[in-house]
């Protein structure tokens, strides 16, 4: 399954979908192409495993450090109501975060955050770019 994961392979499927930003301790941070939720981005693991517990307690720990560092990040830096964070794994068998800020008078607010929302937004790559240098010098 690893060399057909899109998170282990880094293919054109994962390039059409999010931008990386940053290797962290023990996984890679990216920026989800898809913006409906301002900020919204992926912290996945860099081994390739589908469950939690199948990381060892050193790996739990450092995993959920990036995840909490990156989650605060996201934040901060987008002033963001509350976080969301989902972790699915359901159709793509590889651990990894969904960190997503959310906006009291904004889409969702008050229900679970939509994976593939209706009114999907994407972003000039000068957009993207911008976000990126905000979260990368923020970390």
């Amino acid at each position: 399954m690893e060399n057909e994961c899109l998170y282990c392979t880094k293919n054109s499927t994962l390039n059409s979908l999010m931008i990386e930003i940053a290797k962290l301790k023990i996984s890679t941070l990216y920026l989800f192409k898809e913006q409906t939720y301002k900020g919204r981005c992926i912290v996945s693991f860099d081994k390739h495993v589908n469950e939690l517990f199948e990381l060892s307690e050193e790996e739990v720990s450092l995993f959920m450090k990036d995840v909490l560092n990156v989650a605060k990040t996201l934040k901060k830096v987008f002033n963001a109501d509350k976080i969301n964070y989902g972790i699915y794994s359901d159709k793509l068998p590889h651990l990894h975060f969904h960190i997503v800020p959310k906006y009291r008078d904004d889409f969702s607010w008050g229900s679970t955050f939509e994976m593939s929302p209706s009114n999907k937004k994407e972003l000039s790559d000068v957009e993207y770019n911008e976000m990126i240098k905000l979260i990368k010098d923020n970390l």
